[in-house]
Order: structure tokens, then sequence, then C-alpha cells
């Protein structure tokens, strides 16, 4: 899943899409080196960002979704938005895709009831509280136990509300400590498990790309963090990631391949 950010504040300076063109080319080129999922991102999530409200997010994401529709339409394409109106407007300009939701519906009560209606594919991901507190949530006794939990109740609203096909996110980096982040990639294989009333395991998502968790316990920036994302890449598989969310397509293509051959 190769990360495309139409916003100005990412994290990873270059991620960011200023316009349409610029937004394209780095598409054009993500697919090229193995991309199977664009995931596209109008509004930042990170800690301490601040959210610019769902008409802001479709006036950035319309004329790149029309774009898209127009010339590259059977690209597989997901949205990180965790507002249901994003979701509706997006459905009816593309039609099926992926929906990326950093709140797992809690940020929004019409966004499962959605999901479910339109029969989307939908990613799940733990938090807590919002990008300004985020971070001073990370109370827990036993912080894998607690988001096995999380998603235990999830699952149980996926299937109330007719979601048939969802995808675990731990949430890496949002409302988890450095420490907590690592332990919850030591111990992934404890959600590959079903969840709910005997429902087989979901995909897992792994987004750790370039993250804090790597450049600050690294005294590093982000831009230097290739090389040690691509480690936290090759133990997330190791321990049952099903989906990298990555900033560097090729390299992390290059990282599953060699995975794949030394199994």
């Amino acid at each position: 899943m190769g990360i495309l950010n139409l916003t100005e504040d990412s994290y990873y300076s270059q991620s960011r899409c200023h316009d349409v063109q610029s937004a394209m080319e780095r598409m054009e080129r993500m697919l090229n080196e193995g991309a199977d999922i664009i995931d596209i991102g109008a509004c930042s999530t990170r800690p301490g960002s601040c959210p610019v409200g769902p008409e802001e997010e479709w006036k950035r994401l319309e004329p790149v979704l029309r774009t898209i529709r127009n010339n590259l339409p059977a690209a597989r394409i997901s949205i990180d938005t965790y507002w249901s109106e994003i979701v509706g407007r997006t459905f009816d300009l593309i039609g099926d895709f992926i929906v990326n939701d950093i709140s797992s519906g809690e940020d929004d009560p019409q966004m499962l009831p959605l999901v479910g209606r339109l029969g989307l594919t939908y990613v799940a991901m733990h938090k807590r509280g919002d990008s300004m507190t985020m971070q001073s949530m990370c109370d827990y006794h036993d912080v894998t136990a607690q988001v096995v939990s999380y998603f235990e109740h999830f699952a149980l609203r996926a299937q109330e509300y007719g979601i048939k096909h969802w995808i675990l996110d731990p949430g890496f980096g949002f409302a988890k400590d450095t420490e907590q982040n690592y332990r919850l990639l030591r111990e992934l294989d404890s959600f590959r498990r079903p969840f709910g009333n005997g429902q087989k395991p979901p995909r897992i998502l792994v987004g750790v790309s370039r993250k804090s968790m790597i450049y600050k316990y690294l005294n590093i920036t982000p831009e230097e963090a290739l090389s040690a994302t691509q480690v936290l890449h090759v133990k997330a598989l190791q321990n049952g990631a099903d989906i990298l969310r990555v900033h560097d397509v090729a390299e992390a293509l290059r990282t599953v391949k060699l995975y794949e051959v030394l199994q």
C-alpha cells in the first residue's frame, strides 16, 4: 500500500503532493514500482496535527479522484478518512474502494452503517483520543491484550452493520509510546486469530514507514529512516503482516521478495 498525501503537513515531506499533477506522478510511479493499493489522504492524522474537516478534505480529493477515474480506472484505491461524508462522495464518484479509517468508526457514527450498506472493504485502526490528545493516552496495563480486546469489540460492531471484509491495523504511533509500539510489533502474531463470532482472521495492515518510533529512537530524521524501516518490515512480515503501508514502494517490494525467498 503506497502512501499519497494531499496535505502540506505530513511528517515525511516527500510524500506530500501539492496539486493534481504531482499526485498523479507519484501515484503512477508507485504503481509502476509494484504497489497493489494507493492510499490517498487529504488530512494529516499524525499526532499534533489539526483536522481540516470534510469540506476541505473533499476539495483536495475530488480533482485527484476525477483524474484517477479518467486515467487510471483499474487502480486499487484506499481513502484515508474518518468522515462518512467523504466515503459517500468518493463512492458516487469512483465506485468501489477501500475505506481506511483511523477511528474504526468512533469519530463518525454514520461511518460503519454506510460502509456496510455500500459493501466496502474497511481498514479499522486502533487509537485513543484525537490527534491533539492521543499521545497523553498511552496508559495500558498490557498494550497488546487491550488492543486485541478492542478488535474483539470492533468485530461485533462490524458484524452488526454488515461489514463483511475488514482489515486490522494495530495503530502504530497512535496513542502508544515507543516501547508500546515495539511490543505490539513483537507480538503482532497475537492478532492472527478469529475475531467476533467465529469469523476467519482479518488481514493485518502494518504502517510503520519512517515513523517516529524509528527516527526518534535512532535520533535521525524521517528522511534518514528508509533502511531502518525495512528492518521493521521484515519483523512485521515474520509476525504475520499481510499489507505494508509504505512511503517507498520499490524498496518495500524488494524487502518482501527477499523475505519470501528466505522462507
